[in-house]
């Protein structure tokens, strides 16, 4: 069965999965925080299902790949943002594990789309 609306796929599904987890993972950083780390990731974990969705109602290929691409920016930005959280004990690995897999099932998928949209050389 042939995907009709971005709403299909699972990658836009799992990321719009993360970016729940994220708003709940940033409610433990402190409140001084709330214009710094807590933004930035709350911004970074939208990006990845808002330019999932962006490239997939382009009409070009091109298009499509680049905001794949844009997805995976951003989705490399969170990861580093939960990092520093981390480093900085605003949070634990534990409070961190669910988002962690979640983006990296998000980052498999982004890679397996990317491969197959690409232009055969």
């Amino acid at each position: 069965m042939a995907i009709k609306h971005y709403r299909e796929l699972e990658v836009w599904n799992q990321a719009m999965d993360l970016v729940i987890e994220i708003y709940f993972l940033t409610k433990k950083l402190p409140k001084d925080e709330r214009f710094g780390l807590m933004s930035q990731m709350q911004r970074a974990s939208v990006s990845i299902p808002s330019n999932i969705a962006e490239g997939y109602g382009r009409t070009h290929r091109g298009d499509y790949l680049h905001h794949l691409s844009i997805a995976r920016g951003s989705l490399c930005e969170l990861e580093t943002q939960l990092i520093i959280a981390g480093r900085l004990k605003f949070i634990t690995q534990s409070d961190v594990k669910k988002s962690w897999q979640l983006a990296q099932a998000v980052g498999k998928m982004l890679t397996s789309m990317q491969k197959k949209l690409a232009p055969q050389n």
